[in-house]
C-alpha cells in the first residue's frame, strides 16, 4: 500500500465519491450533491487543506483530508482531520489506521501540536479514533421537536 498526495484523475474520483464518504460517516443523515460536496471541500484546499491517499497498484482505497482549523473561542490554531473515507470493498484491512497515522505525521511536520476532528455519535470509527489517544472534548446535544 502507498500512501501519498493524489494526481488530478485520482482527486477528481475522490471529489465523485466524497458525497457517499458523507453519507457513510453522518450515519446516513447527510447525502449532499457532487456540487454541495464540492462547495464543501475546495474552499479547504484553497486554505492550504490536502488529501492523501491509500492506494495498492492502480486502485484508490480511501483518503484522509487534513489541513488547519481554528477555535472559534480561543483562537487557537490546531491540525484537523476533515475527512477520513475508506471504500467499502477495503475496509477491514487496516488502512484507515495507516492513514490516520500518516495524516497524523503529516500534520506534525506541519507544525501542529494538537490534532481535532469531529464524528458522529455512533460512527465506528470512534473507536479507531480513541486508540490513537483522541479524546472527547465537546459534546453537541441536538435533539428533534
Amino acid at each position: 500500500m502507498e500512501i501519498r498526495k493524489p494526481n488530478d484523475l485520482e482527486y477528481k474520483k475522490i471529489l465523485s465519491l466524497t458525497p457517499q464518504a458523507l453519507f457513510d460517516g453522518t450515519l446516513g443523515e447527510a447525502k449532499p450533491s457532487d456540487e454541495k460536496a464540492k462547495q464543501l471541500i475546495e474552499p479547504l484546499l484553497q486554505k492550504g487543506s490536502y488529501y492523501l491517499i491509500a492506494t495498492e497498484g492502480n486502485h484508490l482505497m480511501g483518503w484522509i483530508l487534513i489541513g488547519a482549523s481554528q477555535d472559534p473561542l480561543t483562537e487557537k490554531i490546531y491540525g484537523f482531520i476533515y475527512e477520513l473515507f475508506v471504500l467499502e470493498e477495503f475496509r477491514g484491512k487496516g488502512i484507515a489506521r495507516k492513514l490516520i497515522e500518516t495524516g497524523i505525521e503529516h500534520l506534525k511536520q506541519d507544525g501542529y501540536s494538537e490534532v481535532r476532528l469531529r464524528v458522529y455519535a455512533g460512527n465506528q470509527a470512534m473507536k479507531l479514533y480513541e486508540t490513537f489517544g483522541f479524546k472527547q472534548k465537546t459534546i453537541i446535544m441536538s435533539m428533534n421537536v
